[in-house]
């Protein structure tokens, strides 16, 4: 049976994150294999809710045989120390943004070239086909195992404490929080902005200190996260999107016997698709609860952005960092020429 620990549990409840109905105290069974499942987003985030929902799942299809605890919220360390976990197998899950896993990864980050995706089909063709297959070809090189199916992070907008961002002119110096990724460095620094990598868990904090004016993250992150306590304007840019590859300590699934290993693994890809869609339909009403709750909202062209990007060279340079055969993977994917 999943659970979190004790010192987790009251450390996440201190912050208000425990607000969903999987995750929570409960006595453990006495399961035979007692996994342990890592992520870096709030308990309440449709993530960690699906994946506390597979876990659920996979204990009654083995009949108790397996139990996963979940440590949400980053609480066993930042993004990279929970992946040198995962290697080191004191975390047996773990999901993390394929553009912070860049980092060891680097074309783990070219589902998050900016306007590549012009809607959800194309994310889907791309990322459970030959792109999303080069991917984990190239993850699983690092000694994990990557599952099939991508989770769905959603596609970003910008927040700000200051101004709203219609144009890249709004950009210009703008100090803005991204992920520790050299692409999303690489992609604000081309918009004129003044990006700053700060992990997920610090970045309420570094809004409310005014360490940066303002972030890019999903609707269902900025609603999750509560960032509208410390944002006034959001910014509907549809920049990038980006998700979450769920990854495997390869020592704990091969020691799996083999019934075990694949109903759990069918459970979670399975578990991600509908996480998909719950995702996509949060999307379409979060703009109106955000904005009962302060946010003000503004649309967005993404022409001159784009122009932007390409007169900056942004694009030519990621295709020569991806390689050839990666880049024509992506532009056939989505069918539109980016550089």
């Amino acid at each position: 049976m999943y659970k979190l620990n004790r010192r987790g549990f009251l450390a996440a409840a201190g912050l208000g994150t425990i607000a969903c109905p999987f995750i929570g105290m409960r006595q453990a069974s006495a399961a035979e294999y007692s996994l342990k499942y890592a992520g870096d987003v709030s308990a309440d985030h449709p993530l960690t809710r699906n994946i506390a929902a597979a876990a659920e799942k996979i204990r009654t299809r083995t009949n108790g045989r397996v139990e996963i605890m979940i440590f949400p919220n980053s609480q066993l360390g930042s993004e990279m120390d929970m992946l040198t976990q995962l290697r080191a197998g004191a975390i047996d899950l773990y999901t993390i943004s394929g553009l912070v896993l860049a980092s060891v990864v680097p074309v783990a980050a070219i589902n998050g070239i900016g306007f590549a995706f012009p809607d959800y089909a194309d994310v889907w063709k791309a990322m459970d086909g030959s792109l999303g297959g080069y991917v984990r070809a190239a993850i699983d090189k690092f000694d994990v195992v990557t599952l099939d199916r991508i989770w769905n992070g959603g596609y970003r907008q910008i927040t700000s404490s200051a101004k709203p961002i219609r144009t890249p002119a709004d950009l210009q110096g703008f100090k803005i929080r991204v992920p520790v990724s050299p692409l999303w460095t690489s992609m604000f620094k081309a918009l004129g902005a003044a990006p700053t990598s700060i992990n997920w868990g610090e970045v309420y904090t570094s809004l409310q200190t005014r360490v940066v004016d303002g972030q890019e993250t999903p609707l269902v992150s900025i609603e999750s996260a509560k960032l509208y306590e410390v944002q006034k304007y959001c910014s509907l840019s549809n920049h990038m999107w980006d998700g979450f590859w769920l990854l495997a300590n390869k020592r704990t699934l091969t020691g799996l016997p083999e019934d075990v290993r694949n109903i759990l693994v069918q459970t979670l890809n399975e578990q991600a698709v509908e996480q998909r869609a719950e995702v996509e339909r949060l999307n379409l009403k979060l703009q109106d609860t955000l904005a009962g709750r302060g946010l003000i909202f503004n649309e967005t062209q993404p022409e001159p952005f784009q122009e932007t990007l390409r007169s900056k060279g942004f694009y030519d340079e990621w295709k020569h960092r991806f390689g050839e055969q990666a880049w024509t993977l992506l532009e056939t994917s989505t069918g539109r020429k980016l550089s």
